[in-house]
């Protein structure tokens, strides 16, 4: 718990989200904004840098810190309750995957499990935007699997990645 509260307090923030520069992330907004053209799912990309201290004292997981802003993103309030949220925290070097329960009821978890493996070994390797855009890529295979894209199909999150 120590260590973990202080490798967080000492990286900046700024220092942490180096990894994901302006044109990576116009890189991933774009794949993002092309892939809800293609299935009736919600995308929505949050990436921190250290964790609040409110979150370091409760000693929340990454995941426990993915389920709080799934909530907070709007994630969770989606028309088809087809939302997604790819969580990636940058001092801890963890991806999560959240699905809201429209298409966590039809997704293995395993699925999610190897999409976040994948990114975690392209961000090991310091490929940070071929990761993302590979991992948006296999999410929206899912999702026009079980939600293909119909004429009725708003924006209802901000495709930029959000980055906190």
């Amino acid at each position: 718990m120590l260590r973990r509260l202080l490798k967080h307090l000492s990286s900046p923030g700024w220092w942490a989200r180096r990894a994901f520069r302006a044109n990576d992330l116009a890189a991933i907004g774009a794949a993002v904004k092309a892939s809800e053209t293609k299935q009736r799912g919600e995308i929505r990309i949050a990436i921190e840098g250290p964790l609040p201290l409110r979150a370091l004292l409760r000693k929340e997981s990454c995941r426990d810190r993915a389920a709080s802003l799934f909530q907070s993103l709007g994630v969770a309030a989606t028309r088809e309750a087809n939302g997604i949220l790819v969580y990636v925290q940058l001092v801890d070097h963890q991806v999560e995957i959240l699905a809201d329960h429209g298409i966590s009821a039809l997704v293995s978890p395993a699925e999610w499990e190897a999409i976040c493996h994948r990114m975690e070994t392209a961000f090991a390797a310091g490929n940070y935007q071929t990761g993302m855009v590979d991992a948006i890529e296999r999410i929206t295979a899912l999702l026009a699997q079980h939600f293909p894209a119909t004429g009725d199909n708003p924006n209802e999150l901000d495709d930029a990645p959000t980055l906190l």
